[in-house]
């Protein structure tokens, strides 16, 4: 029984029943050629699908060790973290100091005041607004126009700079004054200080 002579197609039960009794290079050769159909018939069926579940959870392997990466990186730095949180609460709490509340905005309304009197600057006027709501805060506007010389002017501004509490200086304009004021000029202009305004004050007047 030769195996090259051998053709699938003629092959019937009754030459299966005869393996039995070929020749043992014919056994061993069916058996080899067997094994190798199996080995194919695994690797397409089975280890294929391994193959690819195997790429998937390297794939995840991955994603997670760049997650525990970055993860890790922050908690190295969560230290410096919390010490620039502190550090901001504590900026952000030293502003909030030089802002008025709602008590105090009469009292810097007469610092104000005093500080332009004793600027020597003459008040022509002087008009708070109220207040106007902002964001997280309120500005407080008021309208002043005052009459005297370019030194007390300055005066004037440095003085509202150095308060206490945060006010800023817009909308300056300058003018010559009446022809019989000399050389006095007239400056009209806009303070503004700030008022925080509290979360828990936002939610109830909501």
């Amino acid at each position: 029984m030769n195996l090259s002579e051998i053709d699938i197609n003629d092959l019937d039960i009754e030459d299966l029943k005869k393996i039995g009794t070929a020749p043992l290079p014919i056994k061993i050769a069916i058996v080899v050629v067997l094994c190798i159909a199996l080995a194919v018939a695994g690797y397409f069926l089975d280890t294929t699908e391994q193959k690819l579940e195997l790429d998937k959870i390297i794939a995840e392997e991955q994603n997670l060790r760049a997650i525990f990466s970055a993860k890790q990186a922050k908690a190295a730095n969560l230290v410096a973290y919390k010490q620039q949180l502190d550090e901001m609460n504590t900026s952000f709490g030293t502003l909030l100091r030089q802002l008025p509340d709602e008590t105090e905005i009469e009292t810097l309304l007469t610092d104000i005041s005093q500080t332009g009197i004793s600027s020597g600057l003459e008040i022509d006027f002087f008009k708070p607004e109220g207040l106007r709501p902002k964001e997280f805060y309120s500005e407080y506007p008021i309208k002043l126009k005052v009459t005297g010389r370019f030194h007390e002017f300055a005066e004037f501004i440095s003085g509202v700079a150095a308060l206490p509490r945060i006010v800023t200086v817009q909308e300056i304009s300058i003018k010559p004054a009446d022809a019989k004021s000399g050389t006095k000029l007239t400056m009209e202009l806009t303070a503004i200080t700030y008022q925080y305004l509290d979360e828990s004050k936002q939610g109830a007047e909501e």
